[in-house]
């Protein structure tokens, strides 16, 4: 293994300035108390910038902002705050991606990981022989799903993103349905989704939302409108046991935060079994935001398949699952499957990230009602610029009468330190979306709802 001297450091890697800059603006974090960053957020600390040569991001994609500076990059973080290169405190509204449940360096995950190394787990292995975390983390999953009362029993592990979850259910769906002889008598599959569905970058996933036209020749996909109970049945209507899968994300975050009523999924649930159809509920949104785990969990339905991913490992490793029925256990070991998708350090994490929900699932309900109270006095009380407040506790969205007035509300809130999301690029987006991580204090949801009203009531984008 060598000698520990010869290891490389982070500054024979990184380089000494950045390294500098880092330990500066990470000790700067953790000596100012929450209140304190609170009045500084949007503040730029001149002496926590990188400062000199840095990687710029020529060699990005031009769809990741190449060319443009990269003063607003991240340079370090610590809970729901991070530290610019250009040592701006920024308030992470939105949870890195969506993904980062517990913020940046949780002191419980980052401590139980180093512990972790030191006591033997290791960081990945072979899908064929899964370490102790991975085992455990899939029984947690059955048990918080229901167990056998839910019927959701199987749980693939094998899979390191959601892209890849909803790829295996995708093919779970067209493989039962292609090994029916009557239902392949009927002619292609069918995928019914919603209109502004994600479910991943997958090809097909892709086509489910009107991508690649023409080049899917043997399956059809059908999108309805979420909360369309006309809409819905005329699919089911139209396509009968054509129909292979039904698709929801509980909460639309790629469409303004919709919350998909619950009328409307027993509706689905209850087409797909009349037509011999699979339902498949997405939470890798939803999933892990709520002290029940599972958002279907408050609701009176069961799907046949759960797709989870993000929030599951706290943002520490890119690790998703998928929860079934165990007569949906079709496909064979390796026609899902990610390299990484077995890492017993991430599932070791996994299971932390439970234990850290279960001991504040009061503060959670609290928070979230708060948040949501918050935001629904903003809109009642600007209604000539704001129309409604979507979502479900933390996973918010407000809806703006006005597509420029979103924009620009948005870019305002960037300048006052609130790192947050805008739907303004398909026609009707217009909604500034909100996913505040579990981490999030009391006086953090105040401080961003002071911020809000101030700025509806200036609105100084006009």
């Amino acid at each position: 293994m060598g000698r520990k001297e010869e290891y490389p450091s982070c500054q024979d890697v990184l380089g000494s300035k950045a390294v500098d800059a880092m330990r500066r603006a990470q000790a700067f974090l953790r000596e100012h108390t929450t209140e304190q960053l609170l009045e500084l957020a949007g503040h730029t600390v001149e002496n926590l910038a990188l400062k000199g040569e840095v990687a710029d991001k020529r060699h990005f994609p031009l769809s990741f902002s190449r060319g443009k500076s990269c003063d607003e990059d991240l340079l370090t973080g610590l809970g729901m705050f991070y530290v610019t290169q250009a040592g701006k405190i920024m308030l992470d509204c939105v949870s890195g991606h969506y993904q980062m449940s517990w913020g940046y360096n949780h002191p419980a995950l980052t401590a139980l990981a180093a512990e972790a190394v030191q006591s033997g787990v290791v960081w990945d292995n072979h899908a064929n022989t899964p370490g102790l975390p991975v085992k455990m983390l899939a029984e947690e999953l059955v048990a918080r799903a229901g167990g056998a009362q839910s019927g959701l029993e199987r749980v693939l592990l094998g899979v390191a993103t959601g892209s890849v979850a909803c790829g295996a259910v995708i093919k779970i769906m067209l493989s039962r349905y292609l090994n029916d002889p009557d239902c392949s008598r009927l002619g292609a599959p069918v995928m019914v989704s919603l209109v502004g569905n994600y479910h991943g970058t997958d090809i097909v996933a892709q086509a489910m939302r009107g991508m690649w036209k023409g080049l899917l020749g043997n399956m059809e996909s059908v999108q309805v409108e979420p909360n369309d109970p006309e809409g819905l049945q005329a699919a089911f209507r139209r396509f009968g046991k054509r129909v292979a899968g039904f698709w929801a994300e509980p909460i639309m975050m790629n469409r303004e935060a919709i919350l998909v009523q619950e009328g409307f999924l027993r509706l689905a649930r209850r087409l797909c079994t009349e037509n011999g159809a699979l339902m498949a509920l997405d939470e890798i949104q939803t999933g892990f935001w709520y002290p029940e785990v599972f958002l279907f969990r408050t609701l009176d339905l069961v799907p046949d398949l759960v797709i989870v991913g993000k929030g599951m490992t706290a943002g520490f490793h890119p690790l998703a699952a998928v929860l079934y029925r165990p007569e949906l256990d079709i496909l064979e070991q390796y026609d899902a499957l990610s390299t990484n998708g077995n890492a017993s350090l991430a599932s070791l994490v996994g299971l932390c990230n439970l234990r850290l929900i279960d001991r504040d699932r009061e503060r959670l309900a609290r928070l979230a009602a708060r948040h949501r109270e918050g935001l629904s006095e903003l809109a009642a009380s600007f209604p000539d610029i704001l129309q409604r407040v979507n979502g479900k506790g933390l996973l918010t969205g407000l809806k703006f009468r006005d597509r420029q007035d979103a924009m620009g509300f948005h870019q305002a809130a960037m300048g006052k330190g609130l790192w947050l999301r805008v739907h303004a690029y398909h026609p009707g987006h217009r909604t500034v979306l909100m996913k505040h991580p579990l981490v999030c204090e009391e006086s953090a949801v105040d401080h961003v709802l002071g911020v809000l009203r101030g700025l509806l009531q200036e609105r100084p984008w006009r």
